[in-house]
């Protein structure tokens, strides 16, 4: 076989006589181009297949729910089927997930030290001083904040506090580095680092755009991107990753109970909704497949804080009424990975919809005969008993710890279709959709609208859509804009139209300050990487800088940057040096809003001075 190679810094290409051009990340041992290794390297992975072909686009997407987290990685030769590898979690505590729990430990200098279900045990295990001192953060709830802000403090479960922008770094980090070692010690000898990657950050679709920037940084402190390698990093929000990867599923690939089979339409015109059932929120979204394929945004998040996790606390109640509070919070303070363990249980059995059995800890017997043989405990309870160990619970009573849950959804579900008609799917992904009573409520109430599909394993629907996101961002034709947005201006004052308190004058003439000029009103459509185009001149003959400042709003239609509930979210400056035809001067200014983040571009025509901004929802 005869080779043709090529090095650059640590990277090899070979031609082979075939036509293949391969190229390859060296180990160290081969960095040397006299090394007799490099043709053994090339031919033992040619014919194992190990070698990447040039062109590849290796992708790690991670999410980082409020309560679950995990990653999803391809390192699949572009141009065949995607092929990926889902990492389980779970082993050092005896069990087998596609997420771990969203928890972090710090110790008492804000060092990090585990994540996930190893923080969660380390947590539990250790003595009480030790407790008060470290910080342990359960739940990254603050990424629903309003204004997220890179100097939020957040508190432990302690109480102490610590910046949110240091807490969600280290979760990144260490996140990273685990799916590059997973990758690595099965990679056949090849090293991949963070640059070789697109990385995929998933986010709720409900969550203040203030949330891109602070992950941006983020993702940036942890090692994932560089100021030069920046665009490896792309943000897919949640439901749109589910129904990129729900359109490709077949027929076989969905879940179906007593109401037929069907796969996703796609068909231009097809509208659904995208049900994120997650242990924290319950997300909604409405889609429209467009020619092609591509998805339109018909309608801004919705939702409510009414996920998993409320069948869980309901759940826990009842316990903790059938035993007394007071006996309960003593068990739960003693033995909190017996309590763990309970719930655990629980989330397995909250899948069915049947009656369900959990095995009483010997402990909380122990406790509770104290007071009183555990038959007793139960007789003034309605659909629970006891019985050798084991305490029972009817599946009416299971399906009442849902109540609540359900009937925010429909809530939400009935609000979407008074307003919007010709709904032929409710697509259900998350975790919380592996519930029966859950899928079995939907479908009961909405037959008579629509379709209900869930597909098998809904927990993994979004981070395997955001592999195939990072592939092609281009997969969502048109968002709705979650905000006004505009620019702050001058212009000439009219004293029919402007405030008084407005008005400021310069040798050019009177003008008004401060005016709020429209570049996107709420709610209207943005397609995907449109560029909308704007004109501004300066305000005096002389004037050499440009300054442009943005803002945004939830009003339709505000007059002036200081208005209630305006705020900046960003500025730049653009140079315009040539002044010789005086006021005349074009400054365009062209705006990207369809993208995951937006961006600002101001050019002044005469000189070409050009000025680009992320603009940043972040404030300090």
């Amino acid at each position: 076989m005869l080779v043709t190679y090529i090095s650059r810094k640590d990277w090899l290409t070979c031609h082979f006589h075939s036509g293949d051009w391969i190229e390859c990340r060296l180990p160290p041992a081969l960095l040397e181009p006299s090394s007799s290794a490099w043709l053994r390297f090339f031919l033992h992975f040619a014919q194992i297949g190990s070698v990447s072909k040039m062109g590849d686009n290796f992708i790690i997407a991670i999410r980082i729910d409020t309560t679950h987290s995990g990653y999803v990685y391809s390192i699949t030769t572009r141009g065949e089927e995607i092929d990926l590898c889902l990492k389980r979690w779970g082993k050092e505590v005896g069990l087998e997930s596609p997420t771990t729990p969203t928890c972090i430990l710090f110790d008492e200098h804000e060092q990090f030290i585990s994540f996930g279900y190893e923080a969660k045990e380390s947590y539990l295990s250790i003595r009480d001083q030790q407790a008060r001192d470290m910080f342990f953060f359960d739940c990254f709830k603050f990424l629903y904040s309003k204004n997220l802000t890179k100097n939020l403090h957040i508190k432990a479960v302690n109480g102490k506090e610590m910046r949110a922008l240091k807490v969600f770094t280290e979760t990144l980090r260490f996140l990273k580095d685990d799916a590059l070692k997973t990758i690595n010690q099965n990679a056949a000898g090849m090293m991949f680092i963070a640059s070789d990657f697109t990385w995929v950050l998933t986010i709720p679709d409900s969550c203040d755009p203030s949330v891109k920037p602070f992950m941006r940084k983020a993702a940036t402190q942890a090692g994932i991107v560089s100021e030069g390698t920046k665009h490896n990093l792309v943000f897919a929000l949640e439901p749109e990753a589910a129904s990129v990867h729900c359109k490709k599923l077949p027929l076989e690939g969905f879940i179906a109970e007593n109401r037929g089979e069907s796969k996703l339409d796609q068909s231009p015109g097809t509208r659904y909704i995208v049900v994120d059932c997650g242990g924290g929120t319950i997300d909604i979204t409405v889609h429209e497949v467009f020619e092609g394929g591509f998805l339109k945004e018909l309608h801004k998040a919705s939702g409510n804080d009414r996920g998993g996790q409320t069948v869980e606390r309901k759940f826990k109640e009842f316990l903790k009424n059938i035993f007394s509070p007071k006996i309960w919070d003593e068990y739960e303070e003693k033995y909190p990975s017996e309590v763990r363990r309970i719930m655990y249980d629980f989330t397995l059995f909250k899948r069915k919809d049947e009656d369900m059995e959990i095995i009483c800890p010997m402990n909380l017997g122990m406790m509770a005969q104290k007071k009183q043989d555990m038959e007793e405990f139960f007789k003034q309870v309605q659909g629970a008993s006891y019985d050798d160990g084991v305490i029972k619970i009817s599946k009416q009573t299971l399906r009442s710890f849902f109540e609540e849950s359900l009937w925010s959804i429909n809530k939400n579900l009935r609000e979407i279709f008074d307003k919007t008609r010709s709904i032929k799917y409710i697509l259900l992904v998350g975790g919380f959709a592996e519930s029966q009573i859950l899928r079995r409520h939907i479908t009961d109430e909405f037959i008579g609208n629509c379709k209900v599909l869930c597909p098998f394993r809904p927990q993994e629907a979004i981070l395997k859509g955001a592999v195939e996101f990072g592939r092609h961002q281009g997969a969502v034709a048109s968002r709705k804009s979650l905000y006004t947005y505009g620019v702050g201006t001058s212009e000439r004052f009219n004293q029919s139209k402007h405030r008084e308190d407005k008005k400021y004058t310069n040798k050019e003439g009177d003008w008004c300050s401060n005016i709020f000029v429209k570049l996107v009103e709420i709610d209207d459509d943005v397609g995907w990487n449109e560029t909308k185009e704007y004109s501004f001149y300066p305000v005096e003959r002389d004037q050499t800088r440009i300054n442009f400042h943005f803002y945004r709003t939830n009003k339709n239609n505000p007059m002036y940057i200081d208005e209630p509930n305006v705020e900046k979210i960003g500025s730049f400056v653009v140079e315009s040096p040539d002044t010789s035809i005086g006021m005349d001067r074009l400054i365009a200014l062209e705006m990207k809003f369809g993208f995951t983040e937006m961006t600002a571009t101001g050019t002044d025509r005469e000189s070409g001075s050009v000025h680009t901004v992320k603009l940043n929802f972040m404030t300090n």
